[in-house]
């Protein structure tokens, strides 16, 4: 249901594998998407992490046929539900949270739940025939956690607009709007995510972390706060091995041997 491949670069690929299924994010995907993206944080092999899919569905949100079977439960589906929401927030928070640059790679349609996954990455790119929506709003049930990824990505009269049409917008309109980084040809779009993650992978996993870390951080400071709190990011930085030595390369006109420290 989710392959695992490693590159010798450090790239590691995690292919959601239930075409059958639209990939949904049952039970049992998110419990195996969550197990992997713990397992690649603690792995100082991987370096950079790239999510894509089989299928001419990338995700198509939670599992709805799963979803009304439970409400046969004794109460209700209750349990099931909360359960259901509170670890697809778990992971979708793994995400934002992870020292890893995690990267989307988008063939195909991502709607609801499978939207915000990739509103939760922290690039996307995505085919020219990839499609994009999050449309709980038609079936009764307002995509209110995937509203929190979209809101962050975009202005809100954007991220409203796909909550309250449900409608599916192109890869042209995601990349406008800032829901994605960039449209690729399909016979490009493995070459171009594997290709910017090893790129990415090539740098300091520290200076990685640290940015990542400190872009969240600061994202709804005050500005003064957001100054302050980076400038003290980047002394803590500057001290590290890896940016002597990084500066220390760049002055020497050479290439830079990274700890990771």
């Amino acid at each position: 249901m989710l392959l695992r491949e490693l590159t010798d670069q450090g790239v590691l690929r995690l292919t959601l594998n239930d075409p059958k299924h639209c990939n949904a994010l049952s039970e049992y995907m998110l419990a195996a998407l969550g197990s992997a993206l713990e397992k690649a944080e603690a792995d100082p092999a991987v370096r950079v992490i790239v999510l894509a899919a089989i299928g001419s569905v990338f995700c198509a949100g939670h599992d709805l046929k799963e979803i009304h079977a439970k409400r046969n439960d004794a109460d209700a589906g209750l349990s099931y539900f909360t359960n259901l929401f509170t670890n697809c927030c778990e992971v979708m928070q793994t995400i934002v949270n992870s020292p890893k640059i995690i990267i989307a790679e988008v063939a195909g349609v991502a709607t609801a739940s499978g939207c915000q996954l990739v509103a939760s990455c922290d690039l996307a790119f995505a085919t020219n025939h990839a499609q994009f929506a999050t449309p709980g709003v038609n079936i009764g049930l307002f995509c209110s956690t995937p509203m929190v990824a979209l809101s962050r990505n975009m202005t809100n009269k954007h991220a409203m607009e796909m909550l309250l049409t449900g409608d599916m917008i192109s890869a042209n309109k995601a990349e406008q709007i800032g829901l994605i980084n960039r449209v690729v040809t399909s016979a490009e779009i493995t070459k171009h995510s594997m290709a910017t993650a090893t790129k990415i992978a090539s740098k300091s996993s520290m200076t990685l972390t640290t940015g990542k870390r400190a872009f969240h951080q600061q994202d709804n400071m005050s500005l003064a706060d957001a100054y302050q709190h980076t400038s003290r990011v980047m002394v803590d930085n500057i001290l590290k091995y890896d940016a002597r030595e990084g500066i220390h390369a760049f002055i020497s006109k050479r290439v830079p041997t990274w700890q990771d420290e």
